[in-house]
C-alpha cells in the first residue's frame, strides 16, 4: 500500500522571523511557569468596586423584574387584590370585638354579632349624613348662589380688580362647554355607574373574605405554612406574624387618627357656622386614610364651602384649621398612636403615597403606606431570625 503523506501548513511567523517571546537565537524568553502575554491579559483582575457594583446591579435587575411581574399580575386582577385588602382591613377591625364576644358565646356567633354591629354602625353613619344633606340642601343651594355673587363682587374689587365682562364670559364659556359636551358627560356618567357596580362587587367580596379571615384566619395561615418546605416554614411563619402585627397596628392607628380628625373638624365647622358640617367631617374621616395628603384636600373642600356660604373671613379660618389639624396629626397623633406599629420616616411615607398614587390612583395612595410598612417589618423579622440562627 502506498502511504499518503499529509503536510501541515507552515506557521506564519511575525515580522522579524522569530516567534513572539523568543530571543535572537530562537529561545523562549518566557520564564518557566509564567503565563503567556495573552493569558496574562485574560487573567487581569477586575477592580473590586466594579465587581461589587456589577453584583448589585444584576441582583437589582432580578428583584425589579420580580416586582414588576407581581405588580403586573396584581394589575391584571386588581379587583381581587383590592377585595383581599378590604377583607384583611375588616378582619383587623373585627377580630378584637369578636375575640371579646367569643369568651361568652361560640366563635361563629361572636363573629356574626361583630359583623352585624359594624354594619349597623356604618349604615347609621351614612343615614345620618344623608339626612343632614337632605335637610340643608335647599338652603345650601341658595347660599351657594348668593356666595358666588359675593365672590364675583370680591374679585372685581381690590386687590384683584378683575373685569366683570371677563367673569361673565368665563361663566358663559363653562355653560357652553357643558351643553356642547353633554353626550360625553352622559357617557362618563354611565361608565361611572358601571364602576359603582364594580365597587359594590369588590366590597361584597371583601366582606365575604373578612368573615372567614375573622373566624379561622389562624388555621388558614397554619395550613399555608404547612405546605411549605421544612426549612422555610419557620421563617415564613415568623414573617407572617410580623406582617399581621404591623398591618393590624397600622389599621387601628389610622382609624383612630381619622376619627380624631373628623371629630375636631366637625366641631370646628359647626362652631364657625359652616353648613354640612357632618358630611364634611365624614369626608375628613375618609380622606385621612391617605396620610399627609388626604386631610388638606378634605379641608380644602370645606374651605370652598365656607367661602361660598360664609365669606372670606370664615374661609380663612378654615384654612388656618388646615394648618392646625396638620400639626396635630403630624406631631401628636401619628407619633403617639402609630409609632409603635409603623416605624417609617415621614419622607418615606410621602414618597410611598405619591408613588402609590402614580401607580394606581387613589387606591394606590391608600394601600402604599401599609404595604411598605408590612414589607419593612417582614425584612426586620427575617433579619432577626438570621441573626438568632
Amino acid at each position: 500500500m502506498t502511504r499518503r503523506l499529509v503536510t501541515r501548513p507552515a506557521r506564519r511567523l511575525p515580522p522579524g522571523g522569530r516567534p513572539r517571546g523568543a530571543d535572537r537565537a530562537g529561545r523562549d524568553r518566557t520564564p518557566a511557569g509564567a503565563a503567556s502575554p495573552a493569558a496574562a491579559r485574560a487573567a487581569t483582575p477586575v477592580a473590586p468596586g466594579l465587581r461589587t457594583a456589577a453584583g448589585y446591579a444584576w441582583r437589582l435587575l432580578v428583584v425589579g423584574a420580580a416586582a414588576y411581574a407581581v405588580f403586573a399580575v396584581l394589575g391584571r386582577f386588581h379587583e381581587l387584590a383590592l377585595a383581599l385588602f378590604l377583607g384583611l382591613v375588616a378582619a383587623a377591625m373585627l377580630r378584637p370585638p369578636a375575640g371579646l364576644l367569643a369568651r361568652v358565646m361560640p366563635r361563629g356567633l361572636a363573629v356574626a354579632c361583630a359583623l352585624i354591629g359594624s354594619l349597623i354602625l356604618v349604615l347609621g353613619a351614612l343615614a345620618l349624613v344623608g339626612e343632614a344633606v337632605e335637610g340643608e340642601w335647599p338652603a345650601l343651594v341658595r347660599e351657594f348662589r348668593d356666595g358666588l355673587g359675593r365672590i364675583q363682587s370680591w374679585l372685581q374689587g381690590p386687590p384683584f380688580r378683575l373685569d366683570a365682562h371677563a367673569l361673565s364670559d368665563a361663566q358663559s364659556k363653562i355653560g357652553d362647554y357643558l351643553s356642547s359636551h353633554r353626550s360625553t358627560l352622559l357617557s362618563t356618567a354611565l361608565s361611572g355607574a358601571g364602576r359603582v357596580v364594580a365597587v359594590f362587587t369588590v366590597a361584597a367580596l371583601g366582606l365575604f373574605c373578612s368573615v372567614f379571615f375573622t373566624y379561622s384566619g389562624d388555621r388558614q395561615w397554619n395550613w399555608f405554612c404547612a405546605q411549605l418546605p421544612g426549612g422555610a416554614r419557620e421563617r415564613v411563619a415568623a414573617a407572617g406574624r410580623a406582617a399581621w402585627r404591623t398591618f393590624t397596628g397600622y389599621t387601628h392607628g389610622i382609624v383612630l387618627v381619622a376619627a380624631t380628625n373628623a371629630v375636631l373638624v366637625g366641631i370646628a365647622l359647626y362652631l364657625l357656622g359652616v353648613p354640612l358640617a357632618v358630611p364634611l367631617a365624614l369626608l375628613e374621616f375618609v380622606a385621612a386614610f391617605v396620610p399627609l395628603i388626604g386631610s388638606p384636600v378634605a379641608l380644602g373642600v370645606a374651605a370652598v364651602v365656607a367661602l361660598a356660604t360664609q365669606g372670606p373671613l370664615v374661609a380663612a379660618l378654615v384654612v388656618a384649621l388646615i394648618v392646625v389639624i396638620g400639626q396635630i396629626e403630624g406631631h401628636l397623633l401619628h407619633p403617639l398612636v402609630m409609632s409603635w406599629a409603623v416605624r417609617l420616616h415621614p419622607m418615606v411615607v410621602a414618597l410611598s403615597v405619591v408613588a402609590g398614587a402614580i401607580a394606581a390612583g387613589i387606591v394606590g395612595a391608600v394601600v402604599a403606606v401599609p404595604l411598605v410598612s408590612v414589607a419593612w417589618s417582614v425584612h426586620q423579622a427575617l433579619r432577626e431570625a438570621r441573626t438568632a440562627a
